[in-house]
């Protein structure tokens, strides 16, 4: 696999983030996937608990508000309701701010703000205290400890927000980058848009360990993610033209990564005599020289992407199955006659 990554200076981000963010900012955006985070297993142990049961913090996990370096750092601190009766009940103006890095640019727009009770209901669950899609709204909330979690395309943070002083503020750091992806036939051939698209994943071992950041993601757009390092899939077609690679998106900077394809586009038709008109009606069936099928429909003329390598093409028609083997070479396209009584 080759793989070309450019990294673009962070002074561009902002300008380049915000108009991502414009898109974002007029339509409701679901509540976002957990972001990419550290092994779980590699964070400090939370405190014990009692058999079969669930710490604070293990339901905060799952609820999608992961911790930060820290592993214990979404955990409120406990007020005693005597700590709590000496704040008053009188609702206390709370300025939300996130900036793309620490002491970075301030994020001007697309970004989904919610405020959630610290502590899990009996069913596990957080209440939604507040929403916002305000770039910095300020919202008036009664004193005590609450979960702020703020989501910017792909990026998203959570944090404590402990409500006491009035007016107060709380500045979110999202550690946001951008990646553009984009790939092409070896040798610089471009790929034509309608036949490419990627799925970004967190990293892991296997798929299985991997989480879905962005799925179907078109060449030449600009997702806003974490800082960090994620697996990119990009596809070529839809049937087994793929290249995987790790690229890191680094706070403040937009990276540009170029995958590289070994594959072709290939159509099939099956004529009298080579050069003849396609034969309407035909059962399609493209084999790997291992003997595995990758592709298979009825029709007269398929066009299909496939990835370097040697197969088999067969034709079945009115009980007659007619094959032909052939090779495919990375960016030379391919018209393949199948002629009936020979090849």
């Amino acid at each position: 696999m080759f793989l070309l990554v450019k990294p673009v200076q962070a002074a561009l981000l902002p300008g380049i983030v915000l108009a991502f963010g414009v898109a974002a900012f007029a339509a409701e955006i679901p509540p976002p996937m957990p972001r990419p985070r550290p092994d779980i297993a590699a964070q400090p142990e939370p405190p014990p608990v009692a058999p079969g049961q669930e710490s604070d913090r293990q339901k905060l996990i799952k609820q999608g508000f992961p911790g930060g370096e820290d592993g214990d750092a979404l955990m409120p601190p406990t007020d005693s309701p005597a700590d709590l009766a000496k704040l008053g009940t009188a609702p206390r103006p709370v300025t939300l701010v996130a900036e793309v890095t620490e002491k970075g640019a301030r994020i001007g727009g697309g970004l989904t703000w919610r405020v959630f009770a610290s502590a899990p209901d009996k069913n596990g669950n957080l209440a939604m205290i507040a929403k916002s899609s305000e770039a910095s709204p300020t919202i008036n909330l009664p004193p005590g400890n609450y979960l702020v979690h703020v989501a910017y395309g792909e990026a998203q943070a959570s944090d404590t927000l402990d409500v006491r002083g009035t007016p107060s503020q709380k500045t979110m750091i999202l550690d946001v980058g951008g990646l553009r992806l984009n790939a092409a036939i070896s040798g610089d051939t471009p790929i034509p848009p309608s036949l490419l698209h990627f799925d970004v994943f967190t990293t892991g071992a296997t798929q299985a360990e991997r989480t879905l950041v962005a799925g179907k993601v078109k060449a030449g757009d600009i997702l806003t993610l974490n800082a960090g390092i994620y697996h990119v899939i990009s596809y070529f077609g839809d049937v087994n033209a793929t290249e995987r690679a790790d690229l890191r998106v680094q706070p403040g900077q937009l990276t540009d990564a170029t995958l590289y394809q070994k594959a072709a586009q290939v159509s099939f038709k099956l004529v009298t005599q080579s050069g003849g008109e396609a034969i309407a009606d035909v059962d399609w069936s493209v084999k790997s020289r291992t003997g595995s099928q990758v592709f298979a429909q009825t029709g007269s003329y398929p066009s299909i992407v496939l990835e370097a390598g040697d197969y088999t093409v067969s034709a079945k028609r009115a009980g007659k199955v007619y094959s032909k083997d052939f090779t495919v070479a990375p960016g030379k396209q391919m018209d393949i006659d199948v002629v009936t009584g020979g090849t």
